[in-house]
């Protein structure tokens, strides 16, 4: 692999933006998107008239943060409204005529869902109720009957940043609302809960969602906003990264809704009082807590059930945790690099995850396969998928018989190591080039480098069941200097003097006033 030089690193990262750097100023007009002004128009009217407006979100974070944002955006300019966002267990995904069957209003807003709400759009309709969807999944062939369609992915939508997450979409269609009622509401109050939904959703941290990344990123860091205030603290940083956004604080608010209900992180991003959120911020806590057990015995269980032969890994039991199956099914892919769908049985039927990798699209793959199917739905690399109990053994054969056709580079891990740095250039320097580039994140994924034949010179293990390693590194054997290489959730037993060559990624570590360089392993390979 070819060495690199500072020079060539900056110009690998700089092609990642060859539209350069936006500012806030190149965010697309709101106007652009598809029904945005007529849903505006009727927002207004229904302002004007004392119309009772209802939000209807969903139990991810991308979805409570759309609620959060239309909960804040309504109580700043003085109107009341009510919100909910569907349990995962009893109403399931969206809005549906169930949600709509128990609420009372005049006009009903969805965040983050309602693209393919068939059965809701024909609710609404009976009972005279108008249906303004705010959505960014893609649609299918056909559309739900409602009054307005918010989405960057129809068709023919002019919006030209298709790649933008729910929150990002009630966001512009509040400075639509904004300027229809002539309010001075200043949106970039809203920017913190904003970053938090486009790093939580996974978007492409290109283009303006980079530009709202670093803005809410830095007001993160000053926010008065109870929740910010809590997540500082929690964190004991003055300083958050989006990287502290994804594995820190996105498990948690994700947790609700997984583990019991989204309200409970719709409240603590919407507290009032530090202590409020506190409050909620513990209950979260614990519920991550117990996600995070619960999905650890599920994955014991599911690694015991897999066929390492298989092209594709298909597991079931009874008693897994539904909120835990898409975990479970990333930590298969992630173990055995192959695709994995698992399951979770409930009596005569099965719902589950499904997880992919490299090249291959689950979602054709189980298309293929839908006539074992009762439901699906999804994309390339994630899809969900419902069928009956006694059907499983025969869409596993089914599904691995479709993929013997599948070349063995598909299977290749799409992140990319940009090759080997001299272990002379590893220095302050190279860190600040690095940090030219932050935020990283999906599409702009931190650098990963080589080590080929390091030398490991000590190993320190931690943590509370010593899970963790924290190996000193002599990345050539004529080096006098060594570095830390952290290792966490150790699954190869290191020894001293071994030779090891592994990918990895660059870290600046503060500890009791010291500032280090840290190499943070990605890849094992022995």
């Amino acid at each position: 692999m070819a060495k690199l030089s500072k020079i060539r690193l900056h110009e690998i990262l700089s092609q990642r933006f060859s539209t350069g750097f936006k500012k806030l100023s190149d965010i697309p007009n709101p106007a652009l998107l598809h029904d945005g002004l007529k849903a505006a128009k009727r927002i207004a009217h229904a302002i004007q008239n004392n119309e009772k407006i209802y939000i209807v979100g969903d139990y991810d974070v991308d979805g409570v943060t759309s609620t959060a944002l239309m909960i804040e955006f309504f109580k700043a300019i003085g109107y009341p409204i009510e919100a909910t966002i569907p349990n995962r267990f009893t109403d399931g995904y969206g809005v549906s005529e169930k949600i709509i069957d128990r609420i009372e209003a005049d006009l009903v807003i969805t965040v983050d869902n309602g693209i393919n709400a068939f059965g809701a759009a024909i609710a609404c309709k009976k009972r005279g109720i108008d249906l303004i969807i705010t959505d960014h999944h893609t649609p299918s062939s056909s559309l739900p009957d409602a009054y307005a369609i918010v989405d960057p992915k129809l068709d023919n939508c002019d919006y030209p940043f298709k790649e933008i997450c729910g929150a990002q979409v009630a966001w512009l269609l509040m400075g639509l609302i904004k300027k229809e009622i002539g309010s001075s509401v200043n949106l970039s109050q809203f920017m913190d809960l904003l970053c938090l939904a486009i790093i939580a959703d996974v978007m492409p941290l290109q283009d303006i969602n980079r530009t709202l990344v670093i803005k809410g990123l830095n007001m993160m860091s000053t926010s008065l906003r109870p929740c910010m205030v809590i997540i500082r603290d929690m964190l004991a940083k003055k300083v958050l990264s989006a990287e502290d956004i994804a594995f820190q604080i996105a498990p948690r608010v994700n947790s609700a809704g997984r583990m019991e209900d989204a309200s409970i992180a719709l409240e603590f991003l919407t507290a009032d009082t530090e202590g409020k959120a506190y409050k909620q911020y513990e209950l979260l806590n614990q519920l991550n807590n117990i996600r995070k057990s619960t999905e650890a015995e599920a994955t014991e269980n599911a690694m015991q059930q897999v066929h390492p032969d298989d092209h594709i890994l298909v597991v079931a039991a009874e008693g897994w945790h539904e909120g835990v199956v898409g975990i479970v099914a990333s930590r298969l892919v992630q173990r055995f690099g192959k695709p994995a769908i698992v399951l979770s049985i409930a009596q005569d039927n099965a719902k589950g995850s499904a997880r992919s990798i490299g090249n291959i699209s689950i979602y054709e793959l189980i298309k293929e396969n839908e006539g074992f199917l009762e439901k699906f739905g999804g994309h390339k690399m994630a899809a969900g998928l419902g069928l009956k109990k006694e059907n499983i053994s025969a869409f596993k054969k089914a599904i691995n018989e479709t993929a013997q056709s599948i070349p063995p580079e598909d299977y290749i891990p799409q992140e990319e190591i940009l090759g080997e740095i001299e272990s002379s250039a590893i220095d302050f320097d190279l860190l600040n080039l690095l940090d030219e580039f932050e935020p990283y994140g999906e599409a702009n994924p931190r650098p990963r480098f080589l080590a080929s034949n390091a030398q490991v010179v000590s190993i320190k293990k931690l943590g509370k069941d010593k899970e963790h390693a924290k190996i000193e590194l002599r990345l050539n054997a004529n080096d006098s200097q060594t570095y830390d290489l952290m290792y966490f959730r150790c699954e190869e037993e290191l020894k001293t003097g071994q030779e090891i060559s592994c990918s990895y990624t660059l870290n600046k570590n503060v500890f009791n006033g010291r500032t280090s360089i840290q190499l943070m392993l990605d890849r094992l390979i022995i």
